[in-house]
């Protein structure tokens, strides 16, 4: 079916358009706040593969003020539509819904929002009080306008994806939730509007956020491959017997502390991480850390030193005016 690609800026047109066209496939949203990227590309590529030639992809465009608190960046968060939409529609976009504040919000600001709960005042939510209150709220209602079957969100912001899927479960969305890897530049950092706000030195020490992430990862398989030589042999002095035969006795000796210490090794992939956000702190200009945090991606506590499973290495940090967010998903193995 052919269909041409729209821009529509008030409730009805987006209702007319839904309603105007028959989709034999299912619909998917991207939603976004504009000043669209590489990322966003990627997000409604991802869209428009799921839904097929058949399916319809809705683009949101609309900066929340909700979101946003005392002394954020609302007034000069990037505006770029004209640009947005050729990104959009050469992604693969059918529409793009960009409305005003007043057509989203015609009473003002809400009386009645959601509440993100515990999980939303925990490390974005503290460091931003409200904010994931209003994102919800946005998306709850992005949601009822767009009526998709499926909604893709960019896995960089983990503890808004969290709070949607769990959004989604407690209320019974009949939608489904995918997330997608986060899109990186070329030299390590995560796609981010807000990266145009860099001036050359600053990102040079905005990089530091990535390269702790990665030397976190790499410590983490490292631990991993120490655990998995140390299952290889008994728990028994034949083990490091064993090693040593063949010029690994210090690798013996790393295997036996890996075996005996707790399973993952978290305190050591916050340690690697943590080396390389001190060193940033001592550039010009320094990288201000807000937090550095190993949770555990169902509630964003904070994992402990015997924890299994998969886990989140998340970090905030601002760089003069700006600031940036980044995390790597780790998986801790099992002790035996």
């Amino acid at each position: 079916m052919s269909r041409d690609f729209e821009l529509v800026p008030t409730l009805d047109d987006l209702g007319y358009a839904l309603d105007h066209f028959s989709v034999p496939g299912r619909t998917a949203v991207v939603m976004t706040m504009g000043a669209l990227h590489e990322g966003h590309a990627t997000l409604i590529r991802a869209a428009r593969e799921r839904v097929g030639r058949d399916g319809y992809v809705v683009v949101t465009v609309f900066v929340n003020p909700l979101q946003f608190g005392a002394g954020e960046d609302l007034d000069r968060y990037p505006r770029t539509l004209e640009a947005d939409l050729k990104t959009a529609e050469q992604a693969g976009a059918d529409i793009v819904f960009a409305p005003s504040v007043d057509e989203v919000y015609p009473a003002g600001k809400p009386e009645i929002t959601l509440r993100a709960g515990a999980m939303g005042e925990r490390l974005e939510g503290a460091s931003r009080p409200g904010h994931f209150d209003g994102m919800l709220t946005v998306v709850a209602k992005l949601l009822h306008l767009t009526r998709p079957d499926v909604a893709f969100f960019g896995q960089k912001d983990a503890q808004q994806l969290a709070l949607i899927r769990r959004m989604v479960r407690d209320l019974n969305f009949g939608v489904e939730i995918v997330g997608v890897p986060t899109v990186r530049e070329e030299d390590g950092l995560a796609l981010s509007s807000r990266n145009r706000y860099l001036a050359p030195q600053e990102r040079r020490t905005a990089l530091a956020l990535s390269r702790a992430l990665f030397a976190a990862q790499d410590r983490h398989v490292a631990l991993e491959a120490l655990r998995a030589r140390a299952r290889e042999v008994p728990s028994t002095r034949a083990r490091a017997e064993a090693l040593s035969a063949i010029g690994e006795s210090r690798a013996a000796a790393d295997a036996h502390a890996v075996a005996k210490a707790a399973p993952g090794g978290p305190a050591e992939v916050r340690a690697a991480a943590r080396l390389v956000l001190d060193e940033a702190a001592r550039l010009d200009p320094p990288l201000a850390l807000d937090y550095l945090a190993l949770v555990d991606p169902s509630d964003f506590t904070e994992v402990p030193d015997d924890y299994t499973g998969e886990a989140v290495l998340a970090v905030a940090a601002r760089v003069g005016a700006t600031r940036l967010i980044d995390n790597v998903t780790l998986t801790f193995g099992a002790a035996s």
